[in-house]
């Protein structure tokens, strides 16, 4: 599991991936339940679960080559991933009665609306931008031969390689780039003028000088989220956000500081931001993703810049 996150953050990007023993602390919490598969809650959504619950959960082993794509499969979730082959680029026409069958049965036994939700449904194609979809991506499943009718090409089984595709690799580098060393502060009863195309982010450093209440708002037309983090003993703890997306206000925050000198650090992002698959650092209404146990046709298995805390279970 430890492998997992440090493979994504290998790859340079603005994320940074604390471990803490007190999960009151952590934003992204782990729990080892052999008897509740293996998911995720996915992005933003993560934020907000309550600290007594889990936001991921392995249920298998995560030592053989199942277990080995598993676990970055569930961080990307966590990173803002969905399912790749429920991109709306794909072009996958399903035998659905097969697929329902065979994700009914063992060793899964999801309900229908467990598998509509995991594989059937399509992501809104409005909701996503970029690349076509990627077969070999880290996020795909493994299908035995009989559930895919098209492409043609995967009528006899999809068997993506495992691990991170460059399709992956390139988008999550974009999604999140690598942290800037210093960071415009932002004054007073100052405005800052944010030129951000559609999916791009601009972030801030607020240092009151007083204990009191401020406030923290954009102004203009574009859907923008707000995006809060203070100091602690050198590491950034999440506070608060709000997202104006599809309503006719701006996003505002208001906050009580009561630590004069502390330094608060904000970003502030725009539109979608994906490839093919959802809104960085987004979730799905609180619904999490989960991964499909190994069959007997599986052989093998299957707030942006800010930093997060994680805790085992």
């Amino acid at each position: 599991m430890r492998k997992a996150f440090k493979e994504w953050k290998d790859l340079g990007i603005g994320l940074e991936f604390t471990e803490v023993a007190d999960r009151s602390e952590a934003e992204v919490r782990i729990a080892f339940d052999q008897s509740d598969g293996s998911w995720s809650y996915v992005g933003r959504d993560v934020l907000g679960i309550s600290a007594n619950e889990p936001t991921m959960n392995f249920g298998w082993d995560l030592s053989d080559d199942y277990g080995r794509t598993t676990a970055p499969h569930e961080v990307g979730h966590t990173l803002g991933l969905p399912h790749e082959h429920q991109n709306p680029f794909s072009g996958i026409v399903w035998d659905e009665p097969k697929v329902y069958e065979y994700f009914g049965g063992a060793p899964n036994h999801w309900p229908p609306e467990q598998t509509l939700h995991n594989v059937l449904r399509k992501i809104d194609a409005s909701e996503v931008e970029g690349t076509s979809w990627d077969p070999d991506s880290v996020m795909e499943y493994w299908f035995p031969a009989g559930l895919i009718k098209e492409p043609a090409r995967f009528q006899a089984g999809l068997n993506p390689p495992g691990g991170l595709s460059a399709a992956d690799k390139e988008w999550v580098r974009k999604f999140f780039p690598a942290l800037k060393p210093e960071l415009p502060l932002l004054q007073p009863f100052q405005s800052a003028a944010l030129s951000l195309a559609p999916g791009s982010q601009s972030d801030f450093a607020v240092e009151p000088q007083a204990s009191r209440k401020f406030e923290i708002g954009t102004f203009g037309t574009a859907d923008t989220v707000l995006v809060l983090f203070e100091e602690v003993d050198g590491e950034l703890r999440f506070c608060c956000r709000d997202d104006d997306s599809g309503e006719d206000r701006n996003s505002r925050i208001s906050l009580n500081s009561s630590r004069a000198g502390a330094t608060l650090f904000g970003c502030v992002s725009t539109g979608q931001v994906n490839q093919g698959r959802q809104r960085s650092c987004t979730g799905e209404n609180g619904q999490r993703q989960s991964s499909p146990g190994r069959g007997a046709l599986q052989r093998r298995k299957t707030p942006r810049q800010s930093l997060a805390n994680i805790a085992e279970m």
